[in-house]
């Protein structure tokens, strides 16, 4: 339900709750100032939503959406203040258990619907820690693998850096050995 008139009360152009609202003769309504850097960044006063051209250098105040957006930002503060956490979008009732079947979290309301028939529930708390247990696990899991992973990368490093070595001290000896050759072979030319 709240996210619905949050739609409703939001901005066009800096798409936040409305701030000093004001209307436009084309009904289009915005924040004062958001709707003042647009005529500015423009150069005209038309609306930034259908471009129709306003005649009035400032735009009537929308005191009833000013009202309803203060209004509902205050019981949007005050549901958060109480903690009351998320609500069902169905029924509006707040998410007090976690359906184990859907993996999902419901309101009473919605445990007792037809969707729900045979389901098994937990409250929403419980299967929070326990979700969070099973997070810890794997998180742990995943670190002992990152730090093997660390390690091996290092050994790899280590090899690399010995095989780099040897294969320069094969090349050395291989140049080495052709150059004998060559000497040789060049002895073995000359007339002696």
């Amino acid at each position: 339900m709240a996210s619905n008139l949050e739609v409703d009360f939001t901005c066009p152009v800096c798409f936040d709750i409305f701030k000093d609202s004001v209307v436009l003769s084309c009904s289009h309504s915005f924040c004062k100032v958001c709707l003042q850097q647009c005529w500015e960044s423009k150069g005209s006063r038309e609306c930034p939503v259908c471009r129709r051209r306003s005649s009035k250098e400032v735009p009537a105040p929308n005191l009833v959406l000013r009202n309803l957006c203060e209004t509902f930002l205050q019981e949007r503060s005050q549901r958060a203040s109480a903690g009351s956490g998320e609500f069902c979008s169905l029924h509006s009732e707040k998410l007090k258990l976690f359906c184990l079947d859907d993996e999902q979290p419901v309101c009473v309301v919605c445990r007792d619907s037809r969707q729900h028939t045979n389901h098994k529930f937990q409250p929403l708390d419980e299967a929070a820690s326990d979700f969070k247990g099973k997070l810890k696990i794997g998180l742990e899991v995943l670190q002992k693998k990152l730090t093997e992973f660390e390690q091996a990368k290092i050994r790899c490093g280590a090899k690399e850096k010995c095989l780099k070595i040897q294969v320069q001290q094969t090349e050395t000896q291989i140049k080495q050995e052709f150059e004998k050759l060559h000497h040789f072979y060049e002895m073995k030319r000359q007339p002696g």
